[in-house]
C-alpha cells in the first residue's frame, strides 16, 4: 500500500487528515479490537490491561512539566502546578493515597503528571509505598517526557517500578536513530534493568508516516510497544489545538477530526511485532472510568445508596433548612418505622440527609422539606450528575414514580454484597 504523507490539518476533510491516502477504514483493520473503538496488535501491555478493568490507581505525582507540549490535556487545575492527585481526590498525605486505591480495590498504579522524574525522590517514595502497603504483585507504571539515566532508571528499578512509558515529542517522530539518541539510549537501559518499555503518543492527524516511522525506530531498539491516544480537546489545550486547525469531531465527543483514522492507519500498515495500541477517547470514558467508577461505588457505596450500572450512585436527598438535621432524621425515622442503616446525616453537606432513595420516594409526599433523587460520582468530589424533585411543584418531572421506589433492582443497582470491604490486590 502506497503511503502518502498529509502534514497539514487545515481545509482537509476527516480521510485526508489521516496521512496514509484511503486507509483508516475499520474494516480493513483485521486486529483484536475492545470495547468502543480501542485497536491494537501485539500483546496488551500490563498497565492498559489492568486501566480497562477500572483497576488501576492514577496517581498524579506533580503537575510541573518543561516540555510545554500544546496538545497536553492536563486540566488547569494540575497544569504547572506542584500538586499530588490520587484519581480525582487531592492528595494531602500518604493516607489519602491509600484510601482512594483501596476505595477502587486498585490492582496497580499509573504515575503520572506533569513529568514524574522532576520529582524523583517524591516517586521513588511512592513506588515503594504502593508496593510495601498493596504488596510486590501490585503493578506500577509511569509516564515521563524526559531520558533518564542509568542511575536513575536503575533507582526506579530498584523501587519496584515494572512499567515505563516514554513520551516523544511530535518533532522528532519521522526522524532517524540520531534524532532519538537520548531516548533510545533510556529505553535501551530500561529493557536491560527488566522494566516493561514503551513509547505512548497522541494520534496527530496528518502524521500517521512519521509514526510508523517511530515505530519502526522503536521495534529496532527492543521497545516492548508504542500507544497512540486518541487526540482530544480539553480545557488545557483547547485554544492551542484550534489555532492549530483541529476541529471536534462534533459537539457530543471531545475528540479531534483525523486522530482516529491516523491511528488506524498505522495499525493497518504496521507489519512489525511490537505491539502498536491505539486507545480511543470514547474507551476511556465508556470503559476505563465506568468500570472503575463501579469497582469504586461498590465497595464504598452505604447501605442507604444505590449503585447503578453506570457505576453511579443514587440516593434520596431531604433538605433540612432551619431545621437540625440530627433531631430531623430522628423524628422522620420515628415516624415511619425506618431502620437506622437506611439513612444518615451527611457530614459533608450542612443540612442535608441521606435516605434510601425507594424509602424517601414513598414518604416525600408527606414530608415539608424539599426531597430529590440525586445521582452522582462515588468519587472524591461526589460530583452530582442528576437531581429529581420528589415532593413539591415540580416533583415527578421525569416520570419516575410509583412502583420504582418500593423494589431496588428496578433502579438498576448492582449487587453490592461486598459493601465497605477494602479489596486491594
Amino acid at each position: 500500500m502506497k503511503l502518502v504523507d498529509l502534514t497539514g490539518t487545515e481545509n482537509q476533510t476527516q480521510s485526508q487528515m489521516v496521512g496514509f491516502g484511503d486507509v483508516g477504514d475499520e474494516r480493513n483493520v483485521e486486529e483484536t479490537r475492545a470495547d468502543a473503538g480501542s485497536v491494537w496488535k501485539g500483546p496488551l501491555p500490563e498497565g492498559c490491561r489492568q486501566c480497562s478493568m477500572g483497576a488501576k490507581l492514577v496517581l498524579l505525582v506533580t503537575g510541573k512539566c518543561r516540555s510545554g507540549c500544546y496538545y497536553c490535556p492536563l486540566s488547569m487545575a494540575k497544569k504547572g502546578r506542584d500538586v499530588v492527585y490520587a484519581d480525582e481526590m487531592r492528595a494531602i498525605n500518604d493516607d489519602d493515597i491509600l484510601k482512594e486505591a483501596r476505595a477502587i480495590g486498585a490492582m496497580g498504579s499509573g504515575i503520572t503528571g506533569g513529568d514524574p522524574l522532576l520529582v524523583l525522590d517524591r516517586t521513588l517514595r511512592y513506588i515503594r509505598l504502593l508496593k510495601s502497603k498493596l504488596g510486590s504483585d501490585h503493578h506500577i507504571h509511569l509516564y515521563t517526557a524526559q531520558a533518564p539515566d542509568k542511575p536513575s532508571l536503575g533507582e526506579l528499578s530498584e523501587a519496584g517500578l515494572d512499567e515505563i512509558r516514554f513520551h516523544i515529542g511530535e518533532d522528532g517522530w519521522g526522524s532517524s536513530e540520531t534524532a532519538h539518541v537520548e531516548h533510545l539510549g533510556s529505553i535501551k537501559e530500561a529493557l536491560d534493568l527488566g522494566i516493561i518499555t514503551g513509547v505512548e503518543i497522541p494520534a496527530i492527524p496528518g502524521k500517521g508516516t512519521d509514526m510508523l516511522d517511530l515505530a519502526h525506530i522503536l521495534e529496532r531498539a527492543g521497545c516492548n510497544f508504542l500507544n497512540l491516544n486518541e487526540l482530544e480537546f480539553s480545557e488545557g489545550n483547547t485554544e492551542a489545538l484550534v489555532s492549530r486547525g483541529f476541529r471536534m469531531v462534533d459537539d457530543v465527543t471531545s475528540t479531534a477530526v483525523g486522530s482516529r483514522e491516523t491511528a488506524l492507519g498505522v495499525i493497518e500498515n504496521w507489519d512489525g511485532k511490537m505491539t502498536v495500541h491505539f486507545c480511543s477517547g470514547r474507551f476511556k470514558d465508556s470503559v476505563q472510568l465506568r468500570e472503575r467508577l463501579k469497582r469504586r461505588a461498590e465497595n464504598t457505596a452505604r447501605p442507604y445508596q444505590l449503585v447503578t450500572d453506570d457505576g453511579t450512585l443514587l440516593v434520596g436527598v431531604i433538605e433540612c433548612g432551619e431545621s437540625d438535621p440530627e433531631a430531623l432524621w430522628d423524628d422522620i425515622r420515628e415516624a415511619f418505622d425506618i431502620p437506622e442503616e437506611l439513612g444518615a446525616v451527611d457530614k459533608d453537606t450542612e443540612g442535608m440527609i441521606e435516605v434510601a432513595p425507594w424509602v424517601l420516594e414513598k414518604i416525600s409526599g408527606e414530608l415539608n422539606e424539599h426531597c430529590y433523587l440525586v445521582e452522582r460520582y462515588p468519587t472524591a468530589d461526589g460530583l452530582e450528575v442528576e437531581r429529581t424533585p420528589l415532593n413539591g411543584p415540580c416533583a415527578g418531572v421525569d416520570g419516575r414514580t410509583g412502583d420504582w421506589a418500593n423494589d431496588p433492582s428496578n433502579h438498576g443497582a448492582d449487587d453490592r454484597s461486598n459493601d465497605g470491604k477494602d479489596q486491594a490486590q
